[in-house]
């Protein structure tokens, strides 16, 4: 079997993401709902996923938005994003090792963590607008 690569180029990060989200598309949980959401506009979403990550593990700011408000009106809970974190994380661990393969890792959990009690709080409270 054949090393595991370190995350060290945008290459790397196209594939990560690639390989995430056809996972994200044909989860019978996730899919309906990114599907639903995204709908043809998938390759502006990779493009904006590429991005997102160049800037956070690459130090290459390529990235310029708020990444919360697309997803706070989503009709999601506590359950998808466990099995959010998991497709990642198993993505992560089946391409790449090293510390940017962990970063990645943990800035996921940290964002799921995040988005979650952003949408619940938005849940509870409809009146507050982004």
């Amino acid at each position: 079997m054949q090393p595991r690569p370190e995350i060290l180029t945008i290459d790397d990060i196209k594939l990560l993401v690639d390989t995430f989200y056809q996972r994200i598309q044909t989860d019978k949980l996730l899919g309906p709902i990114f599907n639903e959401q995204i709908q043809d506009r998938w390759p502006i979403h990779l493009e904006k996923m590429y991005r997102f990550w160049q800037t956070v593990l690459l130090e290459e700011y390529t990235y310029n938005g708020a990444p919360f408000p697309p997803h706070a009106k989503l009709p999601v809970g506590p359950e998808h994003f466990a099995q959010w974190l998991e497709l990642f994380t198993q993505t992560i661990d089946e391409l790449f090792t090293g510390e940017k393969a962990d970063e990645a890792k943990w800035r996921a959990g940290k964002m799921a963590t995040m988005f979650m009690a952003k949408i619940e709080y938005f849940k509870n409270n409809p009146l507050n607008i982004l």
